[in-house]
């Protein structure tokens, strides 16, 4: 049996996909733009439970590559730390524990600092559900009560108008239930009114004119 080559998107069509998704285009019509099968466009987009994630950022307030460039000369050079972070205008407890943190003062690499730090970055933010255990407990009832993520958030702020740590937005809940993020059980999604593997408008349907047809079937055979 031949096996299937495998197919790589680059980050550019994979952006094109999730814009055409929000669009609620179907998935037949993403395939298309590929020349591809509507399998390796779901695929893809099934990866985050059809939610797409926010692009990586440095946080403003993180140490530049450059700040890291002039700390590691610094060192080289015998600089204190004192003199280093009022050249950079940073606290010296920054320059410290950025030190620290990336071999010391005898070991310490720019380039290698910067990267650890980017490696550092990738740890998830803790989902609320899973810091507030009583919350994803209500939650959780409310779905078995057939509520909808919307409908929870809404209750949830008139229950308790003062108190931020019982409020949670609905795309919090879904991306809990779609993405598997450990706060609320996988089961609970055949309590929301449409049950699917992946997260779509509630506008949106698969039923276009070309459903289930072949398009362009003389092409590349």
């Amino acid at each position: 049996m031949k096996q299937r080559r495998r197919i790589y998107y680059s980050e550019s069509q994979k952006a094109l996909m999730w814009e055409r998704w929000r669009k609620d285009e179907s998935l037949q019509h993403i395939a298309q733009l590929f020349n591809r099968n509507h399998s390796s466009v779901q695929g893809i987009l099934a990866q985050t439970g059809g939610i797409q994630t926010a692009p990586r950022r440095r946080s403003r307030l993180a140490l530049t590559l450059a700040e890291r460039e002039e700390i590691s000369r610094g060192l080289v050079a015998g600089d204190s730390i004192q003199a280093i972070a009022r050249r950079l205008s940073r606290s010296p407890s920054t320059i410290c524990r950025e030190i620290k943190r990336n071999s010391g003062q005898a070991g310490y690499r720019s380039s290698h600092a910067d990267q650890l730090a980017w490696d550092r970055s990738l740890r998830p933010k803790v989902c609320k559900l899973v810091e507030y255990r009583l919350l994803a407990y209500i939650v959780a009832n409310k779905l078995q009560l057939q509520w909808s993520p919307q409908q929870i958030a809404g209750w949830l702020k008139r229950a308790w108008p003062g108190n931020e740590d019982y409020h949670v937005s609905h795309e919090t809940i879904y991306r809990s239930l779609f993405q598997a993020r450990g706060a609320l059980k996988k089961e609970l999604l055949e309590h929301l009114r449409r049950t699917r593997a992946m997260r779509r408008s509630r506008h949106h349907t698969q039923k276009t004119d070309d459903h289930g047809r072949i398009c362009d079937r003389g092409i590349n055979q």
